[in-house]
């Protein structure tokens, strides 16, 4: 029943005793969508529908956050894995495809459909958050041992590697029948390389229903990957929220920020420490790096990237440059490798990263842990920040409470591996790579969605409430109905 908005908002209680009453017979089964992660909250993506004979998930991301809190979510499973038709991936970034494997331990046997380079990037991610798994199990099992319990990782890399073997990759930008009532076709996201606003047919009752999914939407004009795509008018659309309200710095001056910062440690002789995400964030500075190499605007000083991730994440990026951007395809007529360029190292072992903290400056350092917690870059943080001639360059938000955000608020002094250690490096911030969509290029987005005829209902979901609600203000006309935004565990019947 489609009751128009300003019905809805002058008479709430009238419309839902209208809508209990005009509900179809039970035995008539209405699609139903439930929110079972990312729903008032921006990690755990996972989200259930449901017709009269086909049961879809999409995405199944960790819940990411305080142990105490997210362990009992990413251990409980209310989707009913073994009666699961199929997974639809959206991405490979961990709080969307990262508890695939939990699922798989927990019953799941059917196929995970995704984009090609989603399957290939989701393969090395799941290995790789299932070492972390079975790490910090053993770690947790040392201190379990003294007070007489157990520990155990959430999944294994076993587990990693056989829900590996679900993934039916689809291509982009042409249906595909997954099974009988379903279709689904992919758009480019322009998030992450692979990533697809998902556009799914489902059969329901003997009628065809059109569920849009975003997944998570990217911004225009960013390096390497294509701009997201608009989709055509939709019954259902589940769109992210992350940055709804708020607009992200011009992306156009990176590269004269990095020249800038690099130059000015060269002629200091310093060190220039880039924390960086594997994926992603790391492929697109060695990318505008090499593209200054190749306009001879940078100063010639060696660079590194010390992560082992990101070594084989960059290699995915190589073998799928051609769902990459038009400047990429022009750039490879003439440069075969846009990852590579004279003096740039790919660092793989533990000793070579070491030796970095003894070899004298200058020279810069992209190493792995965006938010400097983890990874090979904190050792490159405690070597670094105490010398006036050293640079930390900060490429991304930084969480409070975190060493990243530490740095960005320049604390008089940093506490690194149980050292309290003076900042006396420079600190450089550059803003502007994000990957996700702000409030300027949604508006663009859902626009163009009005000119093709808006969406019968709108979810938002993937944000805190402030951003999710300043979208829903931005959005409304886009929507017959006024614009939802869930909570976990809601269901609402379509």
């Amino acid at each position: 029943m489609n009751i128009r908005p300003h019905i809805v908002a002058e008479y709430p209680q009238v419309v839902i005793e209208i809508r209990q009453i005009c509900k179809p017979d039970q035995g008539n089964f209405s699609m139903k969508i439930t929110f079972l992660g990312a729903a008032g909250e921006v990690t755990g993506s996972q989200h259930l529908i449901e017709t009269d004979s086909i049961r879809l998930l999409l995405d199944c991301g960790l819940f990411q956050g305080r142990s105490e809190e997210a362990r009992p979510k990413n251990e409980r499973f209310r989707c009913t894995p073994q009666k699961l038709d199929a997974v639809i991936l959206s991405h490979a970034h961990i709080d969307h495809c990262g508890n695939l494997p939990g699922l798989y331990k927990a019953g799941f046997r059917g196929p995970i459909y995704c984009s090609e380079a989603t399957a290939d990037i989701a393969t090395i991610m799941l290995r790789d958050s299932a070492k972390i798994q079975e790490e910090d199990a053993r770690y947790a099992q040392k201190k379990a041992r003294q007070q007489g319990g157990t520990a155990k990782p959430l999944y294994t890399e076993d587990d990693a590697k056989k829900t590996a073997r679900l993934f039916e990759t689809v291509p982009f930008n042409a249906w595909t029948e997954i099974m009988n009532g379903a279709r689904v076709r992919l758009h480019h996201a322009g998030h992450i390389l692979g990533a697809s606003v998902v556009e799914l047919d489902l059969l329901d009752v003997g009628e065809w229903k059109r569920v849009v999914f975003t997944g998570d939407l990217g911004r225009r004009n960013q390096p390497i990957l294509m701009d997201p795509e608009t989709v055509e008018r939709c019954d259902v659309l589940i769109s992210e929220s992350t940055y709804g309200d708020r607009l992200h710095e011009d992306s156009s001056n990176v590269k004269a920020e990095l020249q800038r910062v690099i130059c000015a440690a060269s002629r200091s002789q310093g060190k220039v420490i880039i924390p960086a995400f594997s994926l992603g964030r790391t492929q697109m500075l060695v990318y505008l790096l090499n593209e200054l190499r190749n306009e001879d605007a940078l100063c010639r000083v060696p660079v590194f990237i010390d992560s082992p991730l990101a070594i084989r994440l960059t290699d995915v990026h190589r073998e799928h440059a051609n769902v990459m951007d038009s400047d990429v395809q022009e750039t490879l007529k003439y440069d075969a490798d846009i990852f590579d360029f004279p003096g740039l190292t790919y660092v793989q072992s533990q000793d070579e990263s070491m030796a970095l903290n003894r070899r004298p400056g200058p020279f810069v350092v992209i190493a792995a842990g965006g938010m400097c917690e983890n990874g090979r870059v904190v050792h490159h943080l405690k070597n670094s920040v105490a010398d006036e001639n050293n640079t930390i360059m900060i490429i991304g938000f930084q969480a409070e409470h975190t060493l990243g955000r530490k740095i960005v608020e320049r604390r008089q002094e940093l506490r690194i591996h149980g050292n309290t250690l003076p900042l006396r490096a420079k600190v450089e911030i550059i803003n502007g790579l994000s990957a996700h969509a702000d409030a300027g290029d949604f508006e663009w987005w859902f626009g163009e969605l009005l000119k093709k005829g808006g969406a019968g209902q709108i979810f938002l979901v993937h944000g805190e409430s402030k951003s999710a609600t300043a979208l829903s203000k931005l959005v409304e006309e886009c929507s017959d109905l006024p614009p939802i935004i869930p909570q976990f565990g809601q269901s609402f019947d379509l």
